[in-house]
């Protein structure tokens, strides 16, 4: 019972991971039409930002420096998908099978270009002392500092979306676009914009996901490739654009995956994962939450 207690403990540290990425291709996906294979790119360019600001201000800040990695490593993702947007995405919205192509040999150059720059083997973030250690709940059951953190980044990273989304008027005019692009258009929407400052959110969210996979192990070219499968099944079957539907796909994955592996292996828990997965679109194809909109046929 310890074990399967830790095992789900630790699933839940994985949705949340999977929850910051999958949001990102959930709202870009919905919004663009674009499957974006170099997603988890963006994520390995947050964890490299933690390690640039590690080795730039250790000595200034000390173990506060990943404070300060936060922002750094969402800003830096989102600037660098902002200017991926403006540059080659726009050229490719509702285009699926060219979006496949182009972004797997973005995925391609990005992880060749990180290889030249930090070198082909995985570097070391130092984890703050103050996150070290965990709470023990028994004296077999112990939940670390480091996972905690992570579930709560990413009950405020959803917290902060949810009040963007449905709050603000940006976030009423992604909604727009994202149910009927032509009728936010007709409407005033500036549907461009829309999309170049969805596209970037969407990748600085995979820079914070990046952010706090740096606490949980070494960081190199193939950080993003490790988690970008389970985060499209997340948004298959959380439903494309759906908050709700992504937090209850990432909950799905994060904690069926690890148990799955924790009574058979490794590798027949992934092949439990994807059967799981291929019964469950048979009952819902749309996943999870659906948008339901009035429109002509």
């Amino acid at each position: 019972m310890d074990t399967f207690v830790m095992q789900l403990f630790n699933g839940l540290s994985l949705s949340s991971i999977l929850l910051l990425v999958g949001l990102g291709l959930s709202i870009t996906f919905g919004i663009m039409g674009i499957i974006n294979f170099a997603h988890g790119e963006f994520m390995m360019f947050g964890a490299y930002s933690v390690y640039l600001v590690q080795n730039l201000t250790y000595g200034l800040w000390g173990d506060f420096f990943f404070i300060f990695a936060i922002p750094a490593s969402f800003f830096i993702a989102a600037g660098l998908g902002f200017l991926l947007e403006r540059s080659i995405i726009r050229h490719l919205y509702n285009r699926p099978y060219e979006s496949i192509l182009v972004t797997w040999g973005l995925s391609l150059i990005f992880q060749q270009a990180s290889r030249n720059i930090f070198g082909a083997s995985n570097v070391d973030v130092r984890s703050p002392d103050w996150l070290k250690g965990g709470i023990s709940i028994s004296d077999t059951i112990q939940f670390p500092y480091n996972r905690i953190f992570i579930i709560l980044i990413a009950i405020i990273a959803i917290a902060v979306m949810y009040f963007y989304i449905y709050k603000t008027t940006n976030g009423l005019k992604m909604r727009a676009v994202m149910q009927n692009r032509a009728m936010g258009a007709s409407m005033g929407i500036q549907t461009r914009k829309v999309d170049s400052l969805t596209f970037a959110i969407g990748c600085g969210l995979a820079g914070l996901a990046g952010c706090v996979v740096s606490l949980l192990g070494s960081i190199g070219p193939s950080t993003g490739q490790n988690y970008i499968v389970d985060a499209f099944m997340v948004v298959v079957m959380g439903g494309v654009g759906s908050l709700a539907g992504t937090i209850a796909g990432a909950l799905m994955m994060g904690i069926i995956s690890p148990l799955l592996e924790f009574f058979t292996t490794s590798s027949m828990g992934k092949v439990l994962v994807f059967i799981v997965v291929i019964l469950f679109l048979q009952l819902k194809p749309k996943g999870f939450v659906t948008f339901k909109s009035r429109a002509l046929d």
